[in-house]
């Protein structure tokens, strides 16, 4: 298997790993909440395989998904894992009883989780680590130093091949690139939220990936009447025109909408190719209030 091509928006870089722009994050596999297995594990298995059949060569995963749950699945499903296949992965955050996302971000806990990623996922070393920042309600001010040092020890360790940065601020990116390289910052951008707009050049310009979570709005779906009107246009869905105006905002955005369904893998997948007018993105930017 090589990067597709054929996929829309064609590949794009992680450092030295190139992968298709379209991926597919695998939060949606756990349970309701992100917590407890899959409500299908068979159909979980088969969305990873299809995305795989389909040319997508980048998976967003964690093992904090669950927790201890999307991880099995991913290597249930796909182990041992294409040459061309990146496994993306995150640490930073525990998993409480009820649900919550509480910060773990102590070097003991930080090198705890790469190694639980390592064990369930079934590598000897993880492709990519996202250091996630912030809490549950979104960024939050302060140093990335000490977290993204202790990354940047277990990669010297062989432990992890490239570094990424989540849930973070401007200056904590800028922080953490005056450390050791980032390939990629994960953030939460769609439509409606903007606030990275120039983040996402700045990157861009510097030939770092970008990678928006919640693509499409995450628990509260987009919904505007200007994304309707467009969709109408275009007989799609508000979702298909939303994944398709990231892929034309910047080249360097990579896209990890997530589901449960093959069939709704697929509809995201050509959904991302619709070809959005000059008009169309004028109108569209008017929700954002670029």
């Amino acid at each position: 298997m090589t990067p597709s091509t054929t996929l829309p928006g064609g590949t794009a870089t992680l450092g030295d790993l190139t992968v298709s722009r379209v991926g597919y994050g695998a939060m949606q596999l756990a349970g309701p909440g992100v917590m407890g297995p899959p409500a299908d594990p068979e159909s979980a298995v088969a969305v990873l395989r299809e995305a795989v059949a389909l040319g997508i060569t980048h998976i967003d995963t964690s093992e904090a998904y669950g927790p201890r749950t999307t991880n099995q699945v991913v290597r249930e499903a796909l182990h041992p894992y294409p040459d061309e296949l990146v496994v993306a992965t995150k640490v930073g955050a525990d998993r409480d009883a009820a649900g919550g996302w509480p910060p773990a971000r102590r070097p003991e806990d930080l090198r705890r989780q790469v190694h639980e990623n390592l064990r369930s996922l079934g590598v000897e070393h993880l492709d990519l680590v996202n250091m996630r920042m912030g809490d549950a309600t979104g960024q939050k001010e302060g140093s990335i130093a000490e977290a993204y040092g202790v990354l940047v020890d277990l990669q010297r360790e062989g432990l992890v091949r490239h570094l990424g940065v989540s849930n973070v601020t401007a200056e904590q990116v800028a922080e953490a690139r005056a450390i050791a390289p980032v390939v990629c910052v994960q953030n939460m951008y769609n439509l409606a939220v903007r606030h990275d707009d120039a983040l996402v050049d700045q990157l861009a310009a510097d030939g770092i990936a970008y990678v928006p979570f919640f693509p499409l709005g995450g628990f509260s779906p987009l919904q505007s009447a200007a994304l309707g009107a467009v969709a109408a246009r275009h007989d799609a869905t508000p979702m298909s025109v939303a994944l398709a105006w990231l892929l034309q905002r910047s080249p360097n955005i990579l896209l990890i909408p997530g589901t449960s369904k093959v069939a709704h893998l697929r509809e995201n997948v050509a959904g991302a190719g619709l070809a959005l007018s000059a008009d169309d993105l004028a109108e569209l930017d008017t929700i954002g209030g670029a």
